[in-house]
């Protein structure tokens, strides 16, 4: 389906584009959401007449975008969730955790804005785009631990899990001793030998 871009979308074109897109995300993204009209004739005589003040209005919404962007940008919001001893979340954080985070520290962002390409599933520093318009874009950072100290010890660009891995094997390390159970076998293994070579 060919439609008129009516504000610039990631990946297709900018205001007053003609692109043609598959049908369902037409159908259920673009037109519902106003971010496009059907390219026809009749939508092209609208679009070019009311063009200046589509124009316009993204350029109030980008400045004001602008504004909010340095309230948000670079900011980092903490996360306390539980954790298996790997490191992996029971569950995983949502885009909607992240606004409440922001929210909670004073930003104002919403849930569509939050740009997760993928899950959040383990405990770390993640960097999250926020898209506040679609010509701003900002980066915050995302500090999922499992209690505050660890997050803190994150915060200052500790590897936690790194670490964690560390003391496990230092622990391992200590309690293995190679001459306990090993040793004792070979000599046993060694005694029926001397036997043997005693007999013959």
């Amino acid at each position: 389906m060919e439609v008129i871009l009516l504000e610039r979308v990631e990946k297709l074109g900018g205001i007053g584009d003609v692109v043609t897109v598959k049908n369902g995300f037409a159908r259920n993204y673009l037109l519902p959401n106003k971010k496009a009209l059907r390219a026809n004739e009749a939508n092209r005589k609208v679009f070019e007449a009311n063009r200046a003040k589509i124009e316009s209005d993204n350029a109030e919404r980008r400045s004001g975008a602008e504004a909010a962007a340095k309230t948000v940008d670079g900011k980092t919001v903490q996360l306390i969730r539980q954790a298996s001893n790997t490191g992996q979340l029971y569950g995983s954080v949502s885009a909607r955790d992240i606004v409440d985070a922001l929210e909670a520290d004073g930003a104002k962002v919403t849930k569509s804005q939050v740009v997760l390409d993928r899950p959040i599933k383990a405990i770390g520093m993640h960097e999250i785009r926020v898209a506040l318009h679609p010509e701003v874009s900002v980066q915050v950072k995302v500090n999922v631990a499992r209690s505050p100290e660890e997050a803190d010890l994150q915060a200052q660009g500790v590897d936690v899990m790194a670490q964690m891995f560390e003391r496990d094997t230092a622990a391992f390390t200590e309690d293995y001793d190679p001459n306990a159970e090993p040793g004792a076998s070979a000599e046993a293994a060694g005694e029926p030998e001397a036997e043997g070579e005693a007999q013959a």
